[in-house]
């Protein structure tokens, strides 16, 4: 039996965790949600029946694996990290993977404060990406020359960290020039053999990153 992925038509959350199980070749199916258009961005198609499943806390995305049940992006890649060996091991490892994956998360939602809230788009976009480079040093010098960001073992937050990047990349290709490291790194999570197969499928897809309700990488592109 597949495991089930329960998520929008978008990658935002739930993209980090699809390359987890394209990575580890998990068997999956999603089951997607559509929000609808406007003026009002109607959830109902999720809202409507989130009761149904036997979900503790019904939200989205979802995972479920025969009688396990698990909703929330990060506790869902924390649990495929552990199960798929792709978590680190020491306490030290540990400290540097729970602190990137908390700053991961200030930066993705940094990045959606500005693609669903901003009023001026194009204005606060530029305003965003003076101040980008400022976070981006902060992740090339707690890279430094490791193959990936916790230590020499992938883990989880590669995966989250490689996904909001390219999110980032979306917005402004150019967004890494100047970080070699860190271009280094898309470079070596994209050779990943079931990645780079993932990429060139047609389960793979850069648009939309966003909902409808967004200003940018929304459904409509």
């Amino acid at each position: 039996m597949p495991v089930v992925l329960g998520y929008w038509k978008q990658r935002a959350y739930g993209q980090s965790i699809r390359l987890m199980l394209e990575h580890t070749g998990t068997d999956y199916k999603e089951e997607v949600y559509v929000c609808g258009g406007p003026p009002d961005f109607s959830k109902d198609c999720w809202r409507s029946i989130k009761d149904n499943f036997g979900l503790a806390f019904p939200n989205l995305p979802y995972y479920v694996d025969g009688d396990l049940k698990m909703t929330h992006s990060m506790a869902i890649m924390r649990h495929l990290g552990r199960k798929n060996n792709l978590y680190a091991e020491s306490e030290e490892e540990q400290i540097r993977q729970d602190m990137l994956e908390q700053e991961v998360v200030d930066f993705r939602n940094a990045y959606y404060q500005l693609t669903y809230n901003a009023k001026d788009f194009a204005t606060e976009k530029v305003d965003y990406l003076k101040e980008l480079p400022k976070e981006l040093k902060r992740f090339a010098a707690f890279l430094g020359e490791k193959t990936w960001f916790v230590s020499e073992k992938l883990t989880y937050v590669d995966f989250l960290m490689y996904e909001h990047l390219d999110q980032h990349r979306v917005l402004e290709p150019t967004c890494l020039n100047g970080f070699k490291n860190l271009q280094d790194f898309m470079d070596r999570f994209e050779a990943l053999p079931r990645i780079a197969e993932y990429l060139k499928s047609d389960r793979f897809f850069v648009h939309p990153i966003c909902n409808r309700r967004a200003k940018f990488s929304n459904e409509s592109v």
